[in-house]
This record gives C-alpha cells, sequence and structure tokens, in this order.
C-alpha cells in the first residue's frame, strides 16, 4: 500500500471515530436528560401519607 492510500485509510477511520463519538455523546446527553425529567416528575408526584396506615378486615 502506498503513503497516500494509507494517509486516507487512516483519515477515513478517523472520521468513522469522530462520528461514533459524536452519536455517543448524543445518547449520553438525551439520557441526562429523561434522567433529569424522571427526576422532577418523582419529586412532584403527589403522595397520600394516610395510604397504608390503616387495615380494614372482616370476617
Amino acid at each position: 500500500m502506498d503513503i497516500g492510500a494509507l494517509s486516507i485509510v487512516m483519515s477515513q477511520s478517523r472520521v468513522q471515530e469522530s462520528a461514533g463519538i459524536a452519536v455517543m455523546k448524543m445518547a449520553m446527553d438525551t439520557g441526562k436528560e429523561t434522567a433529569t425529567q424522571m427526576t422532577e416528575i418523582m419529586k412532584n408526584v403527589a403522595v397520600d401519607t394516610n395510604v397504608g396506615q390503616h387495615l380494614d378486615t372482616r370476617a
């Protein structure tokens, strides 16, 4: 393989690696946003503290 072809192959490899890293960063950012939104939703959920305090039974 000559130097020109080797240079092209190495350049293409770098571009593929950069694209893969960019996609992974986007996926991680999306995951962080989703986790943040879920945390906010859980904080805003109304919790009834009386639920489960009494057990009604009849025989």
